[in-house]
C-alpha cells in the first residue's frame, strides 16, 4: 500500500508531489529585504531533498513590517524579482513554492535571535542597525524595556491592506503558487486577535468578532488577489497558552470564518505572543501541536496542516494516514536533515521505484553504487 505521506495531493489547480511541507523558518540573512545566494541555495536544498512544498520565511509586505534588518521583503518589484530565482529553481526540481507573507508588528526592529533576540542594542546601531518606529493593535510593548508600538488607525489599516494585496501580486508574478498569511508568533496579525494585545476601543478590538476583523479583511482582501487556482494558507498560533489569551475556541471560530473566505489550508501552530516567536506555552512533545490541527480539520472541515518535533517518517505517516491532518511540516527535523522528504520515502516504502530513484539523478546513481558496496561489506566496525 502507498505510503499515504507520499500520494500527491491537489490544492485547488496546484498539484503537490507528496505531503511534506518545509516551513516558513526565517533566515534572517538579507539585506534590505532582498533574497541573496545564501536563500537560493538554503531553500534549493530542500528541493532537491524531496519535499513537495516549500514555503520561505516570513517577508515583510512593508520594511518597517520586519522583524530584524536580516528579514526578506517583497515591499517592492526588486525584491520579487529576486525571489523569482528561487521560485524557478524550487518548481524545477520538483517541488512547489510558497512564500509567507507577514508583518511583525510589536515584534519589528529588534535583534536576531543569535545577536540576543532583544531590542536593538548599541552594538547593533552602530553597525548602522537602528531601531524603526514599530505599530501594533494597542499600545502596549512587548515587555519592558522594549520599543512602544504606536496604535494603528483606520486608515493606517487600509494601507496595510493594500500593501499585503501588493505583495500578494508580486509574489505571483515571481512564479509563487502558495501564499501564506502570517497571523501566528505575536506578529502583527495575531496581536489583533489576541485579547491580550487588542484593547482597542472600535470596531477592529473588543469581542472576538471585533478581534477578527482586521486579520479576516486581510485574508478576504489577499484571496481577491491571488489567482483563483492558486491556494492561499493562514498561519496562526491556535493557541497562546496564556491566562485570558487566545484560546482554541477562538481559533475555530476563526477558522471557519477563513473557509468561508475561501482559505484553503490552516497551518496549526501556538504561542509566541510574549517572547521569541517560537516560545511553546504549552508542553513539547513529539508532534505537540498535531492536535490543533485536528480539532480544527473536524469541527470546521478546513484542511490543516500539522508541525511541531514531527521527526519521524511513521509518525508523519500516522498524522496523514489517521486524518489528523492534510499536510505535515517538517521543519527543524529538514534543517538537520534536508533530505529528509526522500529518505522517509525510502523508509516507508513510498518510493514509485525502487533504491535511489527519488533522489536527483545526479545524485541518485552514486548512492546505488554506494549501496552495493555497503550491502557486500556489511555494517562499518572500527579495527
Amino acid at each position: 500500500m502507498t505510503a499515504r505521506l507520499f500520494t500527491p495531493v491537489s490544492l485547488r489547480e496546484v498539484r503537490l508531489r507528496n505531503r511534506v511541507v518545509i516551513p516558513p523558518m526565517c533566515q534572517y540573512s538579507a539585506k534590505g529585504g532582498i533574497a541573496g545566494d545564501y536563500h537560493l541555495v538554503h531553500y534549493g536544498r530542500f528541493a532537491l531533498g524531496g519535499a513537495g512544498l516549500v514555503i520561505l520565511e516570513a517577508t515583510a509586505v512593508v520594511p518597517e513590517g520586519r522583524i530584524t534588518h536580516g528579514d526578506l521583503g517583497i515591499w517592492s518589484d526588486v525584491h520579487g524579482q529576486a525571489l523569482a530565482r528561487i521560485a524557478a529553481f524550487l518548481k524545477a526540481q520538483g517541488a512547489v513554492a510558497g512564500l509567507q507573507l507577514a508583518h511583525a508588528g510589536r515584534k519589528a526592529s529588534m535583534q536576531r535571535p543569535w545577536e540576543g533576540n532583544g531590542p536593538l542594542s548599541a552594538d547593533e546601531i552602530a553597525r548602522g542597525e537602528a531601531p524603526w518606529p514599530i505599530v501594533a493593535p494597542s499600545a502596549i510593548p512587548l515587555d519592558e524595556g522594549w520599543l512602544m508600538p504606536a496604535e494603528l488607525t483606520p486608515a493606517d489599516l487600509d494601507g496595510l491592506t493594500a500593501a499585503f494585496v501588493a505583495a500578494a501580486r508580486r509574489a505571483h508574478e515571481a512564479g509563487f503558487e502558495v501564499i501564506e498569511l502570517h497571523a501566528a508568533h505575536g506578529y502583527l496579525l495575531h496581536t489583533f486577535l489576541s485579547p491580550l494585545t487588542n484593547r482597542r476601543a472600535d470596531s477592529f478590538g473588543g469581542e472576538r468578532a471585533g478581534r477578527m476583523r482586521f486579520p479576516l479583511g486581510v485574508a478576504r482582501a489577499l484571496r481577491q488577489a491571488w489567482p483563483a487556482e492558486k491556494p492561499l494558507f493562514v498561519r496562526v498560533s491556535a493557541v497562546d497558552g496564556l491566562e485570558g489569551g487566545l484560546s482554541l475556541d477562538d481559533t475555530l471560530a476563526f477558522a471557519g470564518e477563513l473557509r468561508a473566505l475561501g482559505i484553503d489550508v490552516l497551518d496549526c501552530s501556538s504561542g509566541g505572543l510574549a517572547g521569541s516567536a517560537t516560545a511553546a506555552r504549552i508542553r513539547r512533545d513529539y508532534g505537540f501541536q498535531v492536535g490543533f490541527a485536528e480539532a480544527v480539520k473536524r469541527e470546521t472541515g478546513l484542511s490543516t496542516m500539522a508541525v511541531g518535533l514531527i521527526v519521524d517518517p511513521r509518525q508523519a505517516e500516522a498524522i496523514v494516514a489517521e486524518g489528523r491532518a492534510d499536510l505535515v511540516a517538517v521543519g527543524r527535523e529538514a534543517l538537520a536533515d534536508p533530505n529528509w522528504a526522500v529518505r522517509a520515502s525510502r523508509a516507508l516504502d513510498a518510493a514509485e521505484k525502487p533504491g535511489f530513484a527519488a533522489w536527483p539523478e545526479q545524485a541518485g546513481w552514486w548512492l546505488e553504487r554506494r549501496e552495493r558496496d555497503i550491502a557486500r561489506l556489511g555494517p562499518w566496525r572500527p579495527a
